[in-house]
């Protein structure tokens, strides 16, 4: 036998006895040798159905948005609405476009549950709203009743004045008012609302007069409390208006401050490759030295204490509990003791796999280095995010505002009506067509509330449906762009993993290649991995709308299902996106399906479970830290600027209602730039490690099958490749 025959021998052998890829595993047999492992460029189309399915899909999300569009009118939502839920301006309203309460003193002393529970007294539409103060009483005349509710004839009416008053039939006062989004409010809140002016001079101006409906007058001191509720709109306008100012004031400030976060969270992660190591071994070391003195220090007072009758008194709120001194500090003793003999088994059982994952997130940071535009690939996704998002909630929108059209009620229109009274079904029929087609039948026996209960239900029904489906979309779309950046991301990243000499095998535009593969080949592969995250997300909607209507009910059996329910899908949920994100690695790299990309991904995972924890949990834990650094230095940094501490930028210090507002804006942005920023590094390290799982179990060192891991790994692993990377043209 020749040598290289023995050493091609010696790699069978250690790949045979290594245990992360034995070939008698439950989950499945280790993957093979490939000669091209990736991206491969020969690749053929995947989960057409699903592509098809999702392109129909998005056909009738067209179609919703298109009804909704041509039938709904958002102006209808903000639009007030009477007593008898009648939109003002619209329908049997038309010509009367304003809302006027009859006693709004006495919605402003219901205090801010007015917004929540509505106004407590009759609302009316009016065509123009008052114009002069006035007070009408039981001695009035019938012809000074000017505000009165629908069918409400004071001249004609068999009730006396009183009784009209009293009944609530007619307002009691009224007050020259303006026309705020529709709706009569005192001329004199609008001066405190535009011009800051005071209240309670602003009533003793006015020489308003209100009574209730008793007749019984209001002081202006009752009236202040009573319309001091709208002192909410006053304060919230004020302060909206100042925060405003504060942002047109410092926006250049701002996103000079963002772009620093950006430089900074830029360094940060080149600078990871060098001090992961160090963060990871010394929070390491930090917890083994915290529980041990903890340990230490506690057992040692038990010593001292244990023949002692010391005790330890604790009080919360009505809850007092005394402890004898001793005892507490031996249970934390045997607590402290306990972690730390599990740090200390951990750090020496999986010491190995912990420099593996260090190494892989140094290699990670490495890669994101090298190929640079990753890192703006987060801004693509995130902004069709938004665009999802807003073309949900304008679809939802308009829907919303097709169930408030006035225009189907027919009962009292006479226009819908023969001379004899009864109703012309075929025009009727001519004019809803359009709207509901055959759902309005030309039935005669259907009487005239018949029909318009069927009418109404058809239009409840439709925008229901329609609400569901543009949610399900909503979410479908949210994860299919989700998915589309991390299967571009997975093919860079892999395109790095996979060349054999770094930088010089990386294809040119390893980010074009990538989004071009997805496109071409992929599509329905992001759209199946999607649809499944977007089903569990209906689901878990559906339980929050249960979980909603049970609140308040005797069922703790159900209440009990419902909360389990809602765990386990939510464990589902990060399950299924954690399967995802691997499978579109696969995906992206070999160019199968989902589901046999899935189950490659699972089963790989499986046989190396306690890697996969380890580099998760490592990574997850550098990532905190990293954000956390990142925003708090663009924290302090914004803080110290806006508040003048700095001295040689106190001259650039701009004068500001509250200067903590540019500091809040630059701290949330700073949080989200981290997050995109980091969201490639975790991508990265995600897409090598599965790689570096690729690489052990396909090759094994040896001229045919070389490594294509880094060196510090192949040095952790003990492993080493029979050729250098500059023999690799000879084999």
């Amino acid at each position: 036998m020749g040598k290289k025959e023995k050493k091609d021998q010696r790699y069978r052998q250690e790949k045979e006895s290594d245990p992360v890829v034995d070939a008698s595993s439950q989950y499945g047999k280790p993957l093979t040798y490939e000669k091209n492992p990736g991206p491969i460029k020969n690749r053929s189309c995947t989960d057409i159905i699903c592509c098809l399915l999702f392109v129909i899909f998005i056909a009738g999300l067209v179609v919703v948005a298109f009804f909704a569009f041509k039938y709904g009118d958002p102006r209808l939502l903000v639009y007030p609405v009477n007593s008898n839920n009648e939109i003002c301006g619209y329908g049997k309203q038309t010509g009367k476009p304003y809302l006027l309460f009859f006693d709004l003193i006495a919605c402003g002393r219901m205090g801010v549950g007015v917004f929540v529970k509505g106004c407590p007294t009759p609302q009316i539409c009016v065509a123009e709203c008052p114009t002069q103060n006035n007070v009408v009483t039981k001695f009035s005349s019938a012809s000074e009743l000017k505000y009165c509710k629908d069918g409400v004839d004071a001249q004609t009416s068999s009730k006396s004045v009183e009784n009209l008053l009293s009944d609530e039939d007619c307002a009691t006062y009224w007050i020259k008012s303006s026309s705020l989004i529709n709706r009569c409010v005192p001329s004199f809140l609008i001066d405190v609302l535009e011009k800051g002016a005071n209240l309670a001079d602003e009533i003793s101006n006015s020489n308003a007069n209100a009574t209730d409906a008793n007749g019984q007058p209001y002081d202006s001191a009752v009236m202040e409390a009573g319309l001091s509720v709208y002192g909410v709109f006053l304060k919230a306008k004020e302060y909206g208006e100042k925060i405003i100012e504060d942002v047109i004031t410092a926006w250049w400030m701002i996103l000079i401050g963002l772009l620093l976060a950006m430089i900074f969270a830029l360094l940060w992660i080149i600078v990871m490759r060098w001090i992961a190591g160090f963060m990871v071994w010394f929070t390491i070391f930090a917890f083994i030295g915290l529980f041990g003195f903890s340990a230490g220090y506690t057992l040692y007072q038990y010593y001292e204490l244990k023949d002692s009758d010391q005790e330890f008194h604790i009080q919360f709120s009505v809850i007092q509990m005394t402890m004898s001194k001793p005892k507490l500090f031996l249970a934390f003793g045997i607590i402290s003791g306990v972690i730390l003999l599990i740090l200390l088994l951990i750090l020496l059982i999986l010491c190995s796999r912990i420099r593996i994952a260090i190494s892989l997130i140094k290699e990670g940071s490495k890669a994101v280095g090298t190929m640079m535009f990753t890192l703006i690939c987060p801004i693509f996704p995130f902004f069709l995010q938004i665009i999802v998002v807003g073309f949900w909630l304008t679809v939802a929108v308009f829907l919303a505002s097709t169930g408030r059209n006035q225009s189907f009620e027919f009962n009292n229109s006479s226009e819908y009506k023969y001379p004899n009274g009864s109703y012309n079904y075929n025009k009727i029929k001519t004019a809803t067509g359009q709207f509901f087609g055959e759902a309005c039948d030309n039935n005669d026996s259907l009487s005239g509330s018949e029909f318009c209960t069927f009418l109404k239900n058809q239009e409840e029904n439709f925008v229901l449906y329609s609400q569901i489906f543009n949610l399900f979309m909503m979410f479908w779309l949210v994860n299919f762009v989700i998915a589309l950046g991390q299967m571009t991301l997975a093919g860079a990243f892999a395109s790095y993993y996979w060349a054999f000499e770094k930088p010089k095998d990386i294809p040119a535009f390893p980010i074009l290649s990538s989004l071009w593969r997805c496109f071409r080949y992929h599509l329905g592969s992001l759209a199946f991995g999607s649809l499944i995250i977007a089903i569990v997300q209906m689901i878990r909607v559906a339980l929050e709308y249960v979980d909603a209507k049970l609140k308040g009910k005797e069922n703790p059996v159900a209440k009990f299902f419902v909360k389990c329910l809602k765990c386990c899908f939510w464990c589902l949920e990060k399950f299924l996106k954690f399967l995802n994100k691997n499978a579109y690695i696969l995906i992206a790299a070999h160019g199968k399906n989902f589901c046999t990309s899935a189950k490659n991904a699972f089963m790989l995972i499986m046989r190396n479970i306690v890697r996969v924890v380890v580099i998760d949990k490592v990574t997850d834990f550098l990532l905190f830290v990293s954000k956390l650094v990142v925003v708090a230095f663009a924290a302090a940094t914004s803080y110290f600027f806006f508040d003048g501490r700095i001295d040689f930028l106190a001259s650039f210090t701009p004068s500001l209602n509250f200067y903590v507002v540019p500091i809040v804006i630059v701290t949330l942005g700073s949080y989200v730039i981290a997050s995109c920023f980091f969201s490639v590094y975790e991508m990265a390290v995600d897409t090598l490690f599965l790689c570096f799982l690729e690489d052990l179990e396909r090759n094994d060192g040896s001229p045919d099958k070389p490594y294509y891991m880094s060196k510090d790994l192949r040095k952790i692993l003990g492993k080493k490749n029979v050729i250098s990377p500059s023999e690799k043209k000879e084999f």
